[in-house]
């Protein structure tokens, strides 16, 4: 990317909770993560698009698609093209960056409502665990830990976002707790503000939250093992992430429910923790 692209990735991504993580690397590494969310955003801006109709926001993720591809054939990528240093220096793979389109299509086609356990574990795997194998290259490590970590730690992200999102994603018609827990917990399959409006949706809720702590023990697991490469993003994240699941453990899922944050200071104090263990 240009100095300018950098830059302008660089602000959006304050505001993100990936911020200090990407900070921690350095320059050369984080100016790839710079580019990987700069497209994660992209596709995801599309995704989110209340204004398009979906086969508009299809047709344009499917654009994206062409240029990923263009861009590994060596041909004109288009709006990917930015993409391509990062690809070159740290050996992205093609099939990931295609994997979080797939996860955007997902959601823009509307498919995400109450999905089954199996569905529900592909859209992880697309729209966390695919960045995380992006990411684990530019953290320099090898691919059988790396990937590894992707899955189990990408997995307990997206399951923390989807129980600090229910009441943003329903708004947005969308609605993620997996179809046989709500069945188990004998709630009807009303409305996306239907379903979460029902006090049963807390059990439901504690229920995708064990799912997540076991992620977070197999992911800490795999990183005690100090595999080669710059850990310290996975590290930071993995520690903000987890302490937001547990005090919304400690709140539980009744409505009226409150976004979920951590103090600034303990966020900066996972920070500093952080930020000299590789």
């Amino acid at each position: 990317m240009t100095k300018a692209e950098t830059e302008t990735a660089r602000q959006t991504a304050s505001g993100s909770s990936f911020y200090w993580a990407m900070r921690l690397l350095p320059e050369e590494r984080r100016e790839a993560m710079y580019a990987i969310y700069r497209f994660c955003r992209a596709v995801d801006d599309i995704a989110d698009d209340p204004d398009t109709p979906a086969l508009s926001r299809n047709t344009e993720l499917l654009s994206w698609r062409g240029g990923v591809s263009a861009l590994y054939r060596g041909e004109n990528a288009g709006r990917a093209a930015f993409l391509g240093a990062a690809v070159e220096q740290f050996g992205l793979r093609e099939a990931d960056f295609l994997s979080v389109i797939e996860g955007m299509e997902m959601d823009a086609s509307g498919a995400m409502i109450a999905p089954d356990l199996a569905t529900l574990d592909r859209y992880c795997d697309c729209v966390a665990s695919a960045v995380g194998r992006l990411s684990i290259k530019v953290f320099g490590m090898d691919e059988a830990p790396g990937f590894a970590l992707a899955r189990h730690l990408g997995r307990a992200l997206q399951l923390t976002n989807i129980l600090r999102d229910l009441d943003e994603d329903a708004d947005m018609g969308r609605l993620y707790l997996p179809r046989e827990f709500l069945e188990s917990a004998s709630i009807p399959l009303g409305t996306p503000s239907q379903v979460i409006a029902q006090p049963a949706v807390d059990p439901v809720c504690r229920g995708l939250a064990e799912l997540a702590v076991h992620q977070y023990r197999d992911a800490e697991r795999i990183m005690q093992t100090r595999p080669r490469g710059d850990l310290r993003p996975c590290r930071l994240m993995g520690a903000v992430y987890s302490a937001i699941l547990a005090r919304m453990q400690q709140r539980g899922w009744l409505a009226p429910r409150k976004r979920t944050r951590i103090p600034k200071i303990v966020l900066i104090a996972l920070v500093l923790r952080h930020a000299f263990t590789k």
